[in-house]
């Protein structure tokens, strides 16, 4: 397959890593499948959360190898009863696609080293080391290519069945060996290109280095450019972050994202003693996560854990189906939308599609009135609940908001715990032209100044995932600022830069290089003037300021020095 170069973003964003990589179309669709699969299977199923009797619980069941402890040869044991007759791959993605999930990805390897497809580079695997005598991944591959859905594996770059790389380390940031490295590549190259295309490769765990995680991306992408790999790889050279387990960004995300869920917090792999209560509360629960995460902008997968024998839990499939029913309504709001263009919502949440803003009533306001802020220069149609377009009200305006009137509505629902179809309704709010907002801004002082901090400000942080030493670090400010005045002087104030560093201010979209000079002493302020000027065409309601490292900057650049505070003065 022939390479790709990797897409450009905006200057004020990260770039890419160098080299060939999916493309602007390929992300797009990755982004706007918002809802999918993941599948935790292996030789940990069949132990299922149990060791000789007993229940373990001090970690995740997939990882009962390290948890409880079990010898290894004890552990490895398990593959002579490892013959999964009621894995059903055509089942388990008629599961998937009824319910409104787009793709699905598997555990083709896990930590603990067992792989579910056939490698030739050990016997430590489905086909050969097992009664099984299957290749799960392509029967899965194979599954999904005839129904329409994208498939995807995860892979774990450290292994505990590896020689030398079979120890256990709190947090598994195990440093991955030559021999492993070498040995991954391997198996990466035979994922590559024995299972068709792969839309997503999800990297988990390990400390490899730069060089590692480098090798491991430009593998998958001289393969196939166009597949999706995990913030996981580490090093910023994943195409997407992976939010920790069960977690949702609580800063703005500028990088394609996936938000990883378990059915419950303790486990991935089948717990064969996991409570599995409240029915209604579960589904609840998703259809919620769900609706938070695409109204950021990110996509949701949702793991199911099979039993040993590879039957699907009948819980899970049910919460799976209550996602379906309520998908079927209200799916429109979900699949290929963007994010909402608001701070937050009193009543819930909001997604954009490219016809209609969609709100998510999650809690409904005391006066059954919806109000959203800053869009009273945007035309819309008459409002209506999605899958009711017969029932409409007229959108009020009340200064810079709107309001719609829920009890204009006929037949408005009422929450109900044993209703799916009542929970979260959505409210569609037809757009008769484009989408203007005005952003939530900060005042000017009496005489038109502004005084900046950094915790005023919208923060961008670097972010791989969860995992091993890589913590998120702050590549860009913004602010946004309810000037008057046509022109700035701006002062940034700053500290803790070692040496002459080089960033970038951007105003209204307009770049400003700044040359910073050391300061002496990280405690001590150093600062710099720059003449700035409005670009109301670029942004007719706030002007925005932002702070980058110096453009083109890449994925894991960070901000050079560390900011105090900007002060902005009109000039005379």
């Amino acid at each position: 397959m022939a390479a790709t170069t990797a897409i450009r973003r905006p200057l004020d964003q990260p770039q890419p890593p160098p080299g060939s990589g999916p493309s602007a179309q390929t992300i797009k669709d990755w982004q706007d499948r918002k809802f999918g699969m993941f599948i935790h299977f292996g030789l940990y199923s069949i132990a299922g959360g149990k060791w000789q009797g007993k229940r373990v619980d001090n970690g995740y069941s997939e990882q009962i190898l390290a948890n409880a402890p079990i010898p290894p040869q004890d552990y490895e044991a398990l593959v002579q009863q490892f013959d999964p007759q009621q894995f059903d791959p055509d089942a388990i993605v008629a599961l998937a696609k009824a319910n409104g999930m787009k793709f699905i990805v598997i555990t083709a390897k896990h930590h603990d080293g067992f792989n579910l497809f056939q490698t030739a580079q050990t016997s430590y695997n489905a086909v050969d080391g097992t009664p099984y005598h299957r290749d799960i991944v392509k029967e899965l591959a194979e599954a999904c290519a005839r129904a329409g859905l994208k498939f995807g594996v995860y892979y774990s770059t450290i292994d505990w069945h590896h020689p030398g790389g079979n120890t256990y380390i709190e947090g598994n940031s195990n440093p991955i060996t030559p021999g492993q490295e070498a040995f991954n590549v391997a198996q990466l190259k035979e994922l590559l290109s024995h299972y068709g295309p792969i839309a997503e490769i999800w990297f988990d765990m390990g400390k490899p280095t730069p060089a590692q995680s480098a090798h491991f991306a430009h593998t998958v992408h001289a393969l196939q450019p166009q597949t999706m790999i995990s913030g996981r790889v580490w090093n910023a050279y994943g195409d997407f972050a992976v939010m920790g387990d069960n977690a949702e960004p609580d800063v703005g995300m500028e990088l394609p994202w996936q938000s990883p869920a378990s059915m419950f917090p303790e486990t991935w792999g089948y717990r064969s003693w996991q409570q599995r209560a409240d029915l209604p509360g579960k589904l609840r629960e998703n259809i919620t996560r769900l609706v938070r995460v695409v109204s950021q902008g990110g996509n949701y997968i949702l793991n199911i854990g099979p039993e040993g024998d590879g039957s699907v839990v009948p819980y899970e499939a049910q919460v799976l189906q209550g996602m379906g029913t309520w998908l079927k309504r209200n799916g429109e709001a979900i699949y290929a939308t963007r994010k909402q263009p608001f701070a937050a919502l009193d009543f819930g949440y909001a997604t954009v599609g490219s016809q209609a803003l969609y709100l998510f009533v999650n809690k409904l306001p005391p006066n059954h009135q919806l109000r959203v802020p800053g869009l009273a220069d945007t035309t819309f149609g008459a409002a209506y609940r999605l899958g009711s377009p017969g029932s409409t009200v007229e959108v009020q305006r009340n200064g810079h908001d709107i309001s719609i009137a829920l009890d204009h509505l006929a037949n408005w629902p009422a929450a109900s715990d044993d209703n799916v179809n009542a929970f979260m309704p959505v409210i569609v709010l037809p757009l008769k032209g484009p989408l203007r907002v005005r952003p939530e801004m900060i005042a000017a002082s009496a005489d038109g100044s502004f005084l900046l901090q950094p915790a005023q400000a919208e923060r961008y942080l670097n972010y791989n995932g969860e995992g091993y030493e890589a913590p998120a670090t702050l590549y860009k400010l913004s602010w946004q600022l309810d000037a008057k005045a046509d022109s700035y002087a701006l002062t940034l104030r700053y500290s803790a830069a070692s040496e002459h560093a080089r960033m970038n201010l951007w105003v209204d979209g307009q770049r400003y290089p700044l040359d910073l000079a050391a300061t002496t002493d990280g405690q001590v302020a150093a600062s710099q003037v720059v003449r700035i000027r409005r670009i109301r065409t670029n942004h007719p309601y706030a002007m925005q300021v932002e702070l980058t490292p110096s453009a083109p900057f890449q994925q894991g650049a960070a901000l050079p020095v560390k900011l105090q505070s900007v002060e902005l003065s009109p000039s005379r």
